[in-house]
């Protein structure tokens, strides 16, 4: 079993790991006093676009695509340690390297599904980062969790669909530079097979009866998800029918193939936020003293340090073994890896991060390092592309149908 990375991954992330560290870790700062400045809160930074700027002029742009017609050709195990690094400033790097959800997920969408003229129009811009995009699929009067509960009506009317519903938490939403809602609703709810009833439409920002309600914050966070998360109502919004992507009646079976890179992906960059914390837990015990002694003496801390290094390999080698059999086998057969991975990577790096707050004692929950807004991040993850449980009652039930 060889667990050596290849020679062009193993150059892609020298390349980033040196943007990272030259470029996107030194902007955070500088990105958090523009936000400050700016009339808006979820506004791109200045300092973003020129980190785009240079991404792209190094060569580290579209990594997660594994389309060479649109992206960089990865597997999904040569991206698995290029995403790790981008973790490390989850408000960053993803979006300088144009590999930010929720605007990766809807390329995927449109480069497998969309049409000719959809990709032209809405996914070019978004693989040149002149756009971003949105993902409206979960409502706030149903357990969203269960994709067949979605209420949102797409009604067919001539050449028209006819849009009514209510959205929450859609992710980017908010960012001024968001042109384009990928929407989740029912076209036919009498269907009998229940995952035949949505269908996925294209709703232009800017088409009347889009309302934005208001902002949805994450822990307090106004600007979490690279653009923030809205409450958006579609009231009698009318869209051509040619912009349904893929087929009516399609949309559960999308959903199904969108949100499987999405987890693995969620879960690659969570091993760099968990990498981050532990050198940061790593640089405090070193710096303070308590009693006397160098926190690092600490038994309890020493205990601390080591079940994170141990639990981040275990993570890692998961999360690898998931991304090899996605190339391999597919997204059906690496179903169940995908959703051990998302079971187990949001809950263990929560409690890393965890741990690295209480070391940091009143500095951890405050803006004078990132472990507030990392632990934020995570934690929130325990529920996006489906939470913890739903996974683990799949999961269980595909266990025992072995011993039927």
């Amino acid at each position: 079993m060889d667990f050596a990375f290849d020679e062009r991954t193993e150059e892609l992330r020298a390349r980033l790991g040196a943007f990272m560290t030259e470029c996107v870790l030194p902007a955070e700062p500088v990105a958090e006093e523009q936000r400050a400045g700016q009339a808006s809160p979820w506004a791109t930074p200045p300092v973003v676009e020129e980190l785009k700027a240079e991404a792209r002029r190094r060569g580290l742009w579209n990594l997660f695509l594994p389309d060479r017609e649109y992206g960089a050709g990865l597997t999904n195990l040569q991206y698995a340690p290029l995403a790790e690094l981008t973790g490390h400033s989850p408000q960053l790097g993803p979006t300088a390297v144009n590999c930010a959800a929720p605007d990766t997920g809807n390329m995927e969408v449109l480069a497998q599904f969309g049409t000719a003229e959809q990709r032209e129009r809405w996914l070019e811009p978004l693989l040149a980062g002149r756009i971003r995009s949105a993902f409206a699929m979960t409502e706030p009067e149903v357990a969203s969790s269960d994709a067949t509960n979605i209420r949102t009506r797409i009604e067919r009317d001539g050449d028209s669909y006819v849009i009514n519903g209510r959205k929450w938490y859609i992710s980017g939403a908010m960012n001024p530079a968001c042109a384009v809602f990928v929407v989740m609703g029912m076209t036919d709810p009498d269907r009998a097979d229940v995952r035949r009833r949505q269908s996925m439409v294209l709703v232009p920002r800017s088409t009347p009866g889009v309302r934005i309600v208001r902002a949805m914050k994450v822990y307090g966070y106004e600007d979490h998800a690279h653009g923030g998360h809205a409450e958006v109502v579609f009231e009698n919004v009318r869209v051509p029918v040619a912009q349904v992507i893929g087929e009516e009646g399609g949309g559960f079976a999308i959903a199904q193939a969108r949100l499987g890179p999405g987890r693995i992906h969620h879960c690659m960059r969570l091993i760099g936020m968990a990498e981050r914390a532990i050198a940061l837990m790593c640089e405090r015990a070193r710096s303070r003293t308590v009693f006397g002694r160098p926190l690092a003496d600490q038994g309890v801390v020493r205990n601390w340090i080591a079940d994170a290094r141990v639990t981040v390999e275990q993570l890692r080698l998961l999360v690898l073994k998931t991304a090899w059999l996605m190339d391999t086998a597919g997204n059906r057969g690496a179903h169940t890896e995908i959703q051990a991975i998302k079971i187990a990577t949001p809950r263990a790096v929560v409690d890393i991060i965890d741990r690295a707050v209480q070391l940091h004692g009143g500095a951890g929950v405050g803006q004078d390092t990132p472990l507030a807004e990392l632990w934020a991040a995570a934690r929130t993850l325990r529920l996006a592309d489906g939470p913890d449980e739903v996974h683990q009652r799949s999961l269980a039930r595909r266990e025992l149908r072995r011993y039927s």
